[in-house]
């Protein structure tokens, strides 16, 4: 896991820098940012500490709860992908269902016209 750090607290951006030793990478190449303020418009995914009820994760913290709140974030994040790409997944075998309709269809025309075919060698060759 790449994580960046983006904190207006710089006492919290150290410690948090101490804590993810190892694991810091720029906001460009992180899978999640860690952050004690709200970015609406941010591109990536985020983990938001602070004091109210609405962040990931609440201050005080210690270093184990730090991962377990990132370690959860991003299986949340992996869960809707898989969802995602499962509902994509049945949205691509609808047209399978359509195609399987098809696929009688032709094969009734085309015994409808073997027959036809059949019909009309055997009438050529009684007379």
């Amino acid at each position: 896991m790449k994580v960046a750090i983006a904190c207006e607290s710089p006492l919290l951006q150290r410690s948090l820098e101490l804590f993810l030793e190892g694991r810091l990478s720029s906001q460009r190449h992180c899978d999640i940012v860690v952050r004690d303020h709200e970015m609406h418009n941010d591109e990536h995914l985020s983990l938001i500490i602070g004091t109210t009820e609405k962040v990931d994760l609440q201050k005080p913290f210690s270093k184990a709860q730090l991962f377990h709140a990132l370690a959860n974030k991003l299986d949340v994040v992996k869960h809707l992908a898989a969802q995602n790409s499962s509902v994509a997944v049945e949205e691509e075998e609808e047209p399978q269902v359509s195609f399987d309709i098809l696929e009688r269809h032709i094969e009734k025309l085309t015994c409808e016209y073997q027959s036809n075919i059949l019909k009309a060698v055997r009438a050529f060759y009684e007379k």
